[in-house]
């Protein structure tokens, strides 16, 4: 039923806004094409799955622990290791951040096992039917959620000093040195926030998703392209470019085979990038 893909659409895309937003910050602020967001996201949901297991902790509820952790493993991976080489090429840096990923998964893996683990809430079946549209409370949750911390950090950026600190870094480095801005500190921050996004992400899809160690390459894969469709240095077009990634792999699902999902997200990826490069928001600075 298209009616129904859409709504699917519609809520499992507020997950991949998450999922965007935080490599679109990285990416534009600091030139940073992190291929290890991926498994930030992962280690969120890990450890959303772990307090649920060992404790009973809602998903819902261990999103600040999963945003705690995360930012102090991000903000620790920039300032004391990544900041030695953020000036220097985009190869060194992606090199870099691989690197991170293959060790993140080799860590993750012994820890955690290479089985598949998931969160079972006692809720996962509960739904609203309207007008014979299912819409799950599980996903709905998760909308309204992921459209809140999408504020926030919206708020963040651009009505904190440490924002407008971030804002200022990313238009013109020499600039924000020149005024007293401590710039190393402020790419450990947008790391750091942007690890903090990642671990609310895998929160977020833990009730809906199997997690294991090699996760993150695909979720990498979504973030990409979520910051392509949406807009480097967008907010805003993060959140649309997710909401467009999942109604197109939904909806796609209606009239072809569930594995042209994948195909579908980027062919219009590539015609984003033919007719307007900058992303669907954003601005032609961050080209």
């Amino acid at each position: 039923m298209l009616l129904q893909a859409i709504i699917n659409g519609i809520l499992f895309g507020s997950v991949y806004a998450m999922i965007g937003i935080g490599f679109s910050l990285v990416w534009g602020v600091m030139n940073i094409i992190n291929v290890a967001h991926g498994s930030f996201i992962m280690i969120g949901a890990y450890l959303s799955y772990t307090l649920f297991a060992a404790y009973g902790v809602d998903p819902f509820l261990s999103i600040p622990i999963s945003m705690a952790a995360l930012f102090i493993i991000g903000y620790s991976i920039q300032r004391f290791v990544l900041n030695r080489v953020v000036r220097g090429s985009v190869f060194i840096t992606l090199t870099f951040t691989f690197g991170l990923q293959i060790l993140i998964a080799n860590i993750c893996l012994l820890i955690w096992s290479a089985d598949y683990h998931s969160v079972k809430l006692p809720y996962s079946g509960a739904g609203l039917e309207i007008g014979g549209v299912v819409i799950p409370l599980v996903r709905l949750g998760i909308f309204f959620v992921a459209l809140i911390i999408t504020g926030l950090f919206y708020l963040f950026i651009r009505k904190t000093k440490t924002g407008v600190a971030i804002n200022a870094t990313a238009l013109n480095f020499e600039g924000a040195k020149t005024v007293g801005i401590d710039v190393n500190n402020i790419y450990a921050i947008t790391f750091g926030v942007s690890a903090a996004l990642a671990g609310a992400a895998g929160a977020l899809i833990s009730p809906i998703m199997s997690v294991n160690p090699f996760l993150g390459g695909a979720l990498v894969g979504k973030a990409f392209v979520i910051a392509i469709l949406g807009g480097l240095g967008s907010t805003i077009g993060a959140l649309v470019g997710g909401l467009v990634l999942g109604l197109v792999e939904t909806v796609t699902t209606v009239f072809m085979p569930a594995s042209y999902q994948e195909l579908m997200g980027f062919i219009v990826l590539v015609l984003v990038l033919i007719f307007r490069p900058q992303g669907l928001l954003g601005k032609r600075f961050y080209e």
